[in-house]
């Protein structure tokens, strides 16, 4: 039992960064944080770590802003019907809250992970593996 409980600290230690990545990543894209809407127009970094999220690229995505419709056309109707209702709103909070609390089980992990562990600086190397093999794959 010892053993998979090592194996399982230095797994959780390499896998970590990407976990805090897609946690924080996908909180922002709960609620569409990562495309232009309205007068809203997103930072570009952003955008570029929503295009990790979810294409494996760093580049700007494709999302341009709607033309803004005339409050009396039909396009602006249509655009009120197609609110979200009350329970998708929820929702989209009850999945926020658990991006965070991922991200803030992982963050204790690695705290964890890494005082605990009889070899500490293995557990350092494979926190710092986790974290630049994704990035140095995406330069590539």
């Amino acid at each position: 039992m010892t053993r998979i409980r090592l194996w399982h600290s230095y797994i959780g230690l390499f896998i970590a960064p990407s976990v805090l990545f897609f946690a924080l990543t996908g909180a922002l894209q709960i609620f569409s944080l990562h495309e232009a809407h309205g007068k809203y127009e997103p930072p570009a970094l952003i955008e570029r770590l929503s295009s990790v999220h979810k294409d494996q690229v760093f580049a700007l995505g494709h999302h341009h802003p709607q033309p803004e419709a005339d409050a009396a056309s039909p396009a602006a109707a249509e655009e009120d019907s197609d609110k979200p209702r009350m329970s998708t709103t929820l929702l989209k909070v009850f999945f926020l809250l658990v991006a965070i609390c991922l991200a803030l089980s992982t963050a204790l992990g690695l705290w964890m992970g890494l005082t605990q562990i009889p070899r500490k600086r293995t557990g350092w190397l494979l926190v710092i593996a986790g974290a630049l093999i994704p990035a140095v794959l995406l330069i590539f």
